[in-house]
């Protein structure tokens, strides 16, 4: 049996006060979504505990400068985090707790508008359990193992036999029930979701070696963020990256987090691996995030088809918007979302997020428009943005870029990276280039005429 280690089970959060936290009630009644699964189908042996943060060193920055990563918005109309909660709500998981912290604003009003008022089963929920201080605990949650422990008088408030742990803000489709089973039939203490595609790569979780029944043998986590590392005498078997995602016997995880932690290393537990075939994008860099939008756009080619599957659909927050309109406008290979407002303008392979705004002659290729929360059209809410109104102006031109929420655009706009700059840290400026593509930052204001 392999020695555990209390990190390289748990994913890791950053530790930090948030700012500003929002809970909302589970119960409220007033929203009935009739697409979620029939109680009677429902596992009411499960419990998801999904975490929507990581640390303050996000990977996708500036995108993460106002919001969680599980809060990034992704394919026009949705949020990273509903593909997870999507998943646990086809696989009939329906008590789903999000832990969240750093930068969770965003993240928890959209859980909460989105998901608090469905009726998953008679006792389903999706419940928001933001970080807290108490007489007991007066500082803010170290990390994922530290949330849970802090969390377990409401984790256990319900007789569920496993917990199934997951990261909020990676895209991927998953019948959790198929890992569950697996689980099971293994009568493993711990069972870890593993990447099948990719060998030998740290993706960021750590690698499991894994011996011909799947059993761990040796776990390896990326030696710049972690010593820990357990390994048995076996050394013949194949090593996969984790993808983060645990399913953990209840009273297995209690003892980790209460009698065994933190000095978790001298307990024994029998872990196996759990081999996923499946498309899998974790997000890592604005690199893959933009390649995660554009994969969207290409529906017969895309790997991930949650968006026009019929059998697992991807839920979001019903926003009740007006249907696009389009004036002359030419659109090609894009997604458009609800509610934009498109003049005489030409549009080629972009995601086009709600209530975008693009003028007259603008030209967007290859790019992630993001959209707004609000309807702006003559630029007067923003003192310093008078006349440029939220969205992409006329005549401007729009090139491999990535356009955060509210951005104002002005007119006659070059963003293309004629140079082709690879990095470039422009904040001040409301823009940086990450991999070759620029990121226009939420709200950034961008002047008339300006070439980028």
């Amino acid at each position: 049996m392999p020695v555990l280690s209390s990190w390289c089970i748990l994913p890791k959060t950053g530790a930090t006060s948030p700012s500003s936290l929002l809970v909302k009630s589970s119960q409220n009644p007033d929203c009935l979504n009739s697409l979620f699964p029939p109680a009677s189908q429902c596992d009411q042996s499960v419990a998801a505990i999904v975490f929507g943060d990581q640390s303050p060193q996000s990977r996708l920055y500036p995108l993460t400068k106002r919001r969680s990563e599980a809060a990034v918005p992704i394919a026009g109309n949705y949020r990273l985090v509903d593909a997870v909660l999507s998943n646990c709500i086809n696989s009939n998981i329906t008590k789903i707790y999000a832990l969240t912290q750093f930068n969770s604003t965003s993240l928890n009003s959209h859980i909460a508008r989105a998901y608090s008022g469905a009726r998953l089963s008679k006792d389903g929920f999706v419940e928001v359990i933001a970080a807290y201080q108490s007489p007991d605990d007066n500082g803010w949650f170290q990390g994922t193992a530290d949330a849970i422990r802090r969390c377990l008088w409401v984790l256990e408030e319900y007789p569920v036999d496993e917990f199934l742990i997951l990261p909020g803000h990676h895209l991927y489709r998953m019948d959790y029930q198929k890992l569950i089973d697996a689980h099971r039939r293994s009568k493993a203490h711990i069972t870890v979701s593993l990447f099948s595609t990719t060998k030998n790569e740290d993706l960021g979780f750590g690698i499991f070696k894994l011996d011909s029944q799947n059993e761990v043998l040796e776990f390896r986590e990326n030696e710049e963020i972690s010593n820990h590392h357990f390994q048995t005498n076996k050394h013949d078997g194949d090593e996969f990256p984790s993808m983060g995602i645990y399913v953990i016997n209840r009273d297995v995880m209690r003892m980790l987090l209460t009698e065994a932690f933190p000095n978790v290393n001298d307990l024994k537990s029998q872990i196996n691996g759990y081999l996923f075939e499946g498309y899998w994008e974790d997000m890592r860099s604005i690199e893959a995030y933009y390649r995660a939008n554009m994969e969207t756009i290409r529906r017969a080619n895309a790997m991930y088809n949650s968006f026009y599957d019929r059998d697992s659909p991807l839920y979001t927050l019903p926003r009740h918007l007006p249907p696009t309109l389009v004036r002359d406008a030419v659109i090609t290979d894009s997604i458009i979302g609800d509610g934009c407002i498109l003049s005489k303008c030409r549009i080629k392979g972009t995601v086009v997020g709600i209530r975008t705004r693009i003028g007259d002659n603008a030209v967007v290729e290859d790019s992630v428009i993001m959209g707004s929360d609000t309807y702006d059209h003559n630029g007067m809410s923003d003192g310093e943005a008078i006349g440029i109104p939220i969205g992409i102006g006329d005549g401007s031109h729009i090139r491999k870029a990535i356009i955060d929420k509210h951005a104002r655009i002005g007119k006659n706009v070059m963003i293309m990276n004629k140079d082709n700059v690879q990095e470039g840290n422009r904040e001040a400026n409301g823009y940086i280039i990450s991999g070759g593509i620029i990121v226009v930052i939420r709200s950034a204001v961008i002047p008339d005429g300006t070439i980028l």
